[in-house]
């Protein structure tokens, strides 16, 4: 336990009294659940994500187990044993490394539909509005190769074909954006 002690001396200097500190149990409780909840995290994650981050055996065992398993009772005594574990090593670079996967994750969606939102425009553009906007918004884009894409998707689109102009406009695309960001 993590017990302060603290000195208090006497008016008259003679004794000095040392009273321990116990640590908040609410404050306590609120550290298990984060963990737990951590630990409930990081099971719904791969295998590989799970060996990314680098835990002691016995802890990515029980992570990789609990994964398995149902919502039964095996499974949160199995998720107590690991709050248990996890409480005892240094839990920062834990942390850290899922907040960096799931912002990884949040920023791959958010990639997907703007390269989404830009294929549909273009696809529903008879003019040449919406791709001078996607030039001006990327500079180093082969105009000519999207002007080519986006006729034959809408081509496509008209004749009730299948959609491969437009899945190459957003292979096309997701190669230009990602290169940008």
């Amino acid at each position: 336990m993590n017990e302060e002690l603290y000195a208090e001396e006497a008016d008259d200097g003679d004794e000095v009294e040392y009273y321990a500190i116990r640590p908040n149990k609410t404050r306590i409780k609120q550290e298990i659940a984060g963990v737990h909840a951590m630990a409930e995290e990081i099971t719904q994650l791969s295998a590989s994500h799970i060996a990314e981050f680098e835990l002691p055996e016995s802890i990515e065992q029980a992570l990789l187990e609990a994964a398995k398993m149902g919502q039964n009772s095996a499974r949160k005594r199995l998720l107590k044993y690991i709050t248990a574990q996890l409480r005892n090593i240094d839990l920062e670079p834990i942390q850290e490394k899922l907040a960096r996967m799931k912002n990884q994750s949040a920023h791959a969606v958010r990639e997907h539909h703007q390269i989404e939102r830009w294929r549909n425009v273009l696809v529903a553009d008879t003019g040449t509005q919406q791709l001078t906007k996607l030039i001006s918004e990327f500079p180093n884009a082969d105009t000519q190769h999207i002007r080519q894409l986006q006729r034959n998707a809408q081509k496509e689109a008209k004749e009730a074909k299948p959609p491969k102009s437009a899945r190459l406009l957003y292979q096309y695309l997701k190669e230009l954006i990602s290169g940008v960001e």
